[in-house]
């Protein structure tokens, strides 16, 4: 399996690990298994849990679609469209909370989360517009204004933008490996002063 290969690949990594599992994790409805094999103490999945690591809070959720905007698909139609923009709302309120969770424990520490699917429209720009709405959501995005975050990343989009900015001005970065190529990263990760 392939999660057994990258569970092994991260015991030479030194440093704490942070991520989230994807829509390719989720697509045989193994994503336990994946998680289970992959998490220790040093390496930490986050599915709307939030961890402080070296004085800096992490949350992550998986995310998901619905669109950005003006273009976000609303609850109304059919029962399976309620569905799926139920779940993004959903995934939102996860974040939402893990980030809360962070602020009732540490007070005015800085905060980063951590997303599969995109918070906004600007790091997505690049991809045909007709699949922006499987490729995040802005309900993403409140979280991350409402409580103040440094920074979110997501992958996803792979022909996206590296950076762009939430409505209220919080840095995204799309850090999807296609990306960091093709804006000249040798190394597939994207490094952040916080």
């Amino acid at each position: 399996m392939e999660a057994q290969v990258l569970a092994d690949e991260l015991k030479a990594c030194s440093i704490p690990i942070v991520a989230v599992l994807g829509n390719h994790d989720y697509e045989k409805g193994r994503h336990k298994l994946i998680r289970k094999i992959l998490q220790n103490d040093h390496v930490h999945i986050l599915d709307g849990e939030a961890i402080v690591l070296k004085g800096i809070g992490f949350a992550g959720v998986k995310g998901f679609g619905g669109g950005f905007d003006n273009h976000m698909l609303s609850m109304f139609g059919e029962g399976a469209m309620k569905a799926f923009v139920q779940e993004a709302v959903d995934e939102a309120l996860h974040l939402d909370r893990a980030l809360a969770r962070i602020e009732q424990e540490h007070e005015n520490m800085k905060k980063i989360v951590v997303l599969h699917y995109a918070p906004i429209k600007a790091t997505v720009a690049g991809e045909p517009e007709v699949i922006y709405p499987f490729l995040g959501s802005s309900r993403l995005a409140e979280p991350l204004d409402r409580r103040k975050v440094v920074a979110a990343f997501h992958g996803h989009a792979h022909a996206g933008k590296l950076e762009g900015t939430t409505a209220n001005g919080t840095r995204v970065f799309n850090v999807a490996k296609h990306i960091l190529q093709k804006e000249g990263y040798k190394q597939p990760y994207f490094v952040l002063e916080v």
